[in-house]
């Protein structure tokens, strides 16, 4: 028998698959790829753990723009995208031979999406009501098929509730896990600031994959409705954001003679807003007593960079355009 185990990352999802393992029945782990999420695919699998990743990322973006069930404290809709995956994760129980599936989440845990009306939704709007099986909390739910039919014994279920994570630091003792994430949670979703930047995408119609991935670095303004800037705060921001320039965006870098951000202009920029992106760069450069900043200026990809002096913007004008 086969089961297939949703494997998020967190220490939750690692003891619900192991619980199953340890139970005989063989295991495909899935991580659902989101482009919201603080992991790595290192993070995710080990030697000892082969995760199989699949990429939702284009469903999820429609999703996240009017979520049935709405979103939690920030942008975060923790019922819907449990759902969305859930409904991926039946479709391919017939193609890989699985019987059920199986997730981490632990009852009163989150509470948005982990109280027991919550977790009964996500089993029945997934179409997987019967087959979802919650080896962690399976001991104060309903009772599944898996349960049912004998294919798992219930005194192999457990009865996790709450918040605390003693039982599961715990239990990853008993199994010898040592490495696993702590339990601030990886979504990028439920961070304020992050938040505010995608309601900025969402409002001006620009929610693409890769606008979406430089919402990740830097600190981001609004400069008019089809233009923003976002402005390194540290070297390997700085860098980033240099990588994840494409076509036609714009880079402003200060020169060696200044410290200072690396800036990446996105949208349609006319002098003016060149003007306004260079006086922010020199705003957040080491210009040492002097009162403008060298910049060094290109549009990608080939344009020949060109040396501009700016001095900063006033700081009553930042603070009104700062997403």
């Amino acid at each position: 028998m086969k089961a297939i185990a949703l494997i998020s990352g967190g220490l939750d999802s690692m003891l619900s698959a192991r619980i199953i393992e340890e139970e005989g029945i063989e295991v495909i782990k899935v991580n659902f790829k989101i482009p919201f999420c603080h992991l790595k695919p290192k993070s995710i699998s080990t030697p000892d753990q082969n995760v199989r990743i699949i990429d939702i990322s284009e469903k999820f973006i429609d999703l996240i723009k009017n979520p049935s069930h709405g979103f939690g404290s920030n942008m975060n809709p923790c019922l819907d995208c449990k759902i969305l995956m859930l409904k991926e994760a039946k479709e391919l129980l017939g193609q890989w031979g699985a019987s059920f599936v199986v997730t981490g989440e632990v009852l009163g845990q989150r509470p948005m999406s982990q109280h027991r009306r919550g977790l009964k939704l996500i089993a029945e709007e997934s179409g997987l009501q019967g087959l979802l099986l919650r080896p962690l909390s399976a001991g104060l739910l309903d009772e599944s098929i898996p349960e049912k039919e004998g294919w798992i014994r219930k005194n192999a279920l457990l009865k996790f509730n709450g918040r605390s994570r003693r039982p599961q630091i715990e239990l990853a003792k008993h199994f010898g896990i040592k490495e696993y994430p702590n339990a601030a949670g990886g979504c990028l979703l439920t961070d304020k600031n992050f938040s505010n930047r995608l309601r900025d995408l969402i409002k001006y119609g620009q929610l693409t994959l890769r606008n979406i991935e430089l919402l990740k670095f830097g600190r981001h303004f609004r400069l008019n409705n089809d233009a923003k800037l976002v402005v390194g705060r540290d070297e390997y921001e700085n860098i980033q954001i240099e990588k994840l320039a494409q076509d036609q965006d714009h880079l402003f870098l200060p020169t060696d003679d200044f410290a200072g951000p690396t800036s990446l202009g996105r949208g349609k920029f006319d002098s003016d807003l060149l003007r306004i992106a260079g006086e922010i760069t020199s705003y957040y450069c080491d210009r040492n007593l002097k009162s403008k900043a060298d910049i060094t200026y290109r549009k990608m990809p080939d344009e020949k960079p060109a040396i501009l002096s700016f001095a900063p913007i006033l700081e009553e004008t930042i603070t009104t355009i700062r997403i």
